[in-house]
């Protein structure tokens, strides 16, 4: 009888499952969408009953793809978008409210509260974050202050708070007052909620923003035998790995080692570093957990987010319709032998890492006569190489862990063009895997380790496949004087939006 392993990818759009071989092969997979709610300006939300659905159907859809049922599955991961907050009753299991999304801001207000006078980073030296709307502590506190009676039953032990693993590990383990209340240390470190040395609750973060400890789930590891489902087509299976969605990317990529980083291409770019055993300490760039296997030591990494890469092509498409698909951004890229001395920075709405500038706002510089639709085709897809190159070098100097090549998968590391042009600006290899579902491969591979299908992070190593690799090109000096534009470039995006007005 064939032996699998499992992934759930609870996703911001859609969630999927997926079954892997043990040469780490895609057997089956299936993906459904759910709504996306934004009730106001800024609000955005999910139907947490609606992700539970789609996430029966997809296990089902998948295990009948494969001709499979639950006694096949040697184990099943769970991975997920981060920082996207629920509450729900832990005896009916009714949501409170729904899902408020990790990219919400309707906590902003209540963010600038809480930095008062010390600021947004008055945490940063133990749970690894600055104080923003981004992360779940301040969504859990809203949903206390605005839903009727939340505060109460919270301090009472009837409510119970999770992040989106813990929703679905909830509901597979029965529901309930006997079901698993847990997440894992790469979830946690997003709430702004974890000390992460300890890898338990902040008390002082608690007491800050007003959160019940009987409200949150047990932290526990990313790899071990939380226990068997008991809902679903998956009932019987051993449920054995959770990872948040971008560290997954990096488990999945088998970046275990201090010094090893992966860059996800997407909307936008999401790049973590492992730091090893030690965590680094960054001003500029997120400190969080990049993953623990059962009682082992923790490993942390840097994180660094850039909010514009592949919307900034899709943007080219859709409003300037300079390309009819973004697949066509590279062949109009390639019309031209460079950028013309154009350079485009697409901070549409501020500047994440390393700049966090939220006055800035996109601008495209070096423009001549000469310039033209390729030039400013190439300069999009630069601009997601030198974002990546800015991000590394602060990642370097926090953490002294120089690089030896960059792992990439999302949909923009399909453009051949970037990937070489990646190269050249960072100086190391690029290198692409053969499966680019990391995320998913990521919660199987962590799944895997903890019941035996996979011995070690060796065998995971010889599984994960390399499909194409870019080295560097150009030369240094080359290198150095296009990064020195490039900065310049950043500097005449700061300071073009006005402070808002104070609304009553």
């Amino acid at each position: 009888m064939a032996r699998y392993v499992g992934a759930i990818d609870q996703g911001t759009t859609s969630t999927r499952f997926m079954l892997f071989d043990s040469d780490a092969r895609i057997v089956a997979a299936e993906q459904r969408e759910h709504a996306q709610i934004t009730p106001r300006a800024g609000w955005v939300e999910h139907d947490a009953q609606e992700i539970w659905r789609r996430t029966t159907e997809v296990i089902e859809a998948a295990l009948a793809r494969a001709g499979a049922d639950a006694a096949q599955l040697h184990a099943v991961g769970i991975t997920n978008q981060r920082e996207s907050t629920l509450v729900w009753d832990r005896e009916s299991g009714e949501p409170i409210h729904n899902v408020i999304v990790w990219q919400d801001t309707r906590t902003t207000p209540l963010v600038d509260a809480l930095a008062g006078e010390q600021g947004v980073d008055r945490l940063r030296e133990r749970v690894g974050l600055p104080l923003s709307s981004y992360f779940s502590g301040p969504k859990v506190t809203w949903l206390l202050e605005h839903v009727a009676g939340a505060r109460k039953r919270a301090e009472s032990g009837e409510l119970a708070f999770g992040t989106l693993d813990s929703w679905l590990m909830w509901q597979l383990t029965g529901g309930g007052a006997d079901a698993l209340h847990m997440t894992d240390v790469t979830n946690a470190s997003r709430t702004m909620l974890m000390d992460l040395d300890t890898l338990d609750w902040h008390e002082p973060s608690l007491e800050l923003m007003g959160i019940p400890r009987a409200l949150l789930p047990q932290i526990r590891s990313c790899s071990e035998l939380y226990g068997e489902a008991r809902t679903t087509a998956l009932a019987g299976a051993p449920l054995a790995g959770v990872l948040g969605d971008q560290q997954a990317a990096l488990f999945g990529q088998t970046c275990f080692a201090r010094g090893e980083a992966k860059n996800t291409y997407g909307t936008g770019s999401f790049l973590l570093l492992n730091t090893g055993e030690q965590r680094a300490h960054s001003q500029r760039l997120l400190s969080t957990v990049a993953f623990r296997r059962g009682a082992g030591a923790a490993r942390y990494a840097l994180e660094g987010s850039i909010a514009v890469t592949g919307a900034l092509v899709q943007w080219l498409r859709d409003q300037l319709r300079m390309i009819d698909s973004a697949a066509e951004v590279e062949t109009l890229a390639r019309s031209v032998e460079d950028n013309g001395g154009v350079y485009f920075v697409p901070a549409f709405s501020g500047l994440f890492a390393p700049h966090w500038r939220e006055d800035a706002r996109g601008v495209i510089v070096g423009l001549t006569a000469f310039a033209n639709r390729g030039h400013i085709a190439r300069a999009a897809l630069e601009a997601a190489a030198w974002q990546t190159r800015e991000v590394l070098d602060e990642a370097d100097a926090a953490a002294d862990a120089p690089l030896r090549e960059l792992r990439v998968d999302g949909g923009m590391s399909a453009n051949e063009l970037l990937m070489q042009f990646q190269a050249d600006v960072i100086g190391v290899p690029v290198v692409r895997p053969e499966v680019s579902e990391t995320t998913a491969l990521g919660a199987a591979f962590a799944a895997g380790l903890a019941t035996g299908f996979w011995a070690d992070e060796h065998e995971l190593r010889a599984r994960w496949r390399e499909q194409r690799r870019w080295l560097p090109q150009m030369a240094a000096e080359q290198r150095e004087r296009e990064y020195a534009c490039w900065r310049k470039a950043v500097t005449r995006s700061f300071g073009w939006a006005e402070p808002a007005e104070p609304q009553h």
